[in-house]
């Protein structure tokens, strides 16, 4: 994993624009033995460990020369423009359980949507597990190839997942099935598209305005 580098943060309130604008994120380091420490982060430095670690990996991070194991624990984003405006990152100790969600990630072919023309049906995204942080994935791979005919169910119990984790969810909840296309479906599905002829958009226009000409 790729050592985050972040620097003790003295700018807070209206100075904080100008920190983001310096290609900075403003942060704060926490965790059940730590006092709340402001840092700030190299946004391209962020975001690519980030990409790599998501929120339910260990990141080791450096502070002034100290190495704390830390969680992305919670981010805040542009709702437009994506880019990250505050992080927190948890530093959890090596005894302490930790709660969080894990992503699921689908994967393979399923032979109910290819050859029957099912519509997969992802009832979680995520999973909800407890354990020790430097147990927790990074993310839980789900095999839809199991997913044959339309009986078939893949549950929280049939998910590979590290023996040491508690699931915080039922063993026969479902996390994906496939499910036979409506009508409506298979209908819109085969219905071409009508092409727009732009000579008689224009037509209609110029009649509905006719002060223009």
């Amino acid at each position: 994993m790729t050592i985050l580098k972040a620097e003790l943060r003295q700018e807070s309130g209206k100075k904080i624009k100008i920190l983001r604008e310096k290609g900075f994120i403003p942060a704060v380091l926490y965790g059940a033995s730590l006092k709340n420490i402001n840092l700030q982060v190299k946004s391209q430095d962020f975001v690519k460990v980030f990409a790599e670690a998501g929120e339910s990996s260990l990141v080791p991070l450096e502070v002034s020369g100290k190495k704390y194991e830390v969680l992305i624990h919670q981010i805040s984003q542009d709702p437009f423009s994506k880019k990250f405006l505050h992080v927190d990152f948890y530093s959890p100790g090596e005894k302490k359980e930790v709660e969080v969600e894990v992503p699921l990630v689908f994967e393979g072919e399923s032979e109910a949507v290819n050859n029957l023309n099912g519509v997969l049906i992802k009832e979680l995204q995520e999973l909800s597990v407890k354990g020790l942080a430097h147990d927790l994935p990074r993310e839980i791979r789900v095999d839809i190839a199991v997913l044959k005919t339309f009986e078939d169910r893949i549950l929280v119990k049939d998910l590979k997942i590290n023996k040491n984790l508690e699931v915080l969810r039922g063993s026969e909840d479902i996390v994906a099935l496939v499910e036979e296309a409506s009508t409506a479906e298979i209908l819109e599905e085969n219905v071409p598209a009508v092409p727009v002829v732009e000579g008689a958009q224009t037509e209609s226009l110029v009649q509905e305005n006719p002060e223009q000409n």
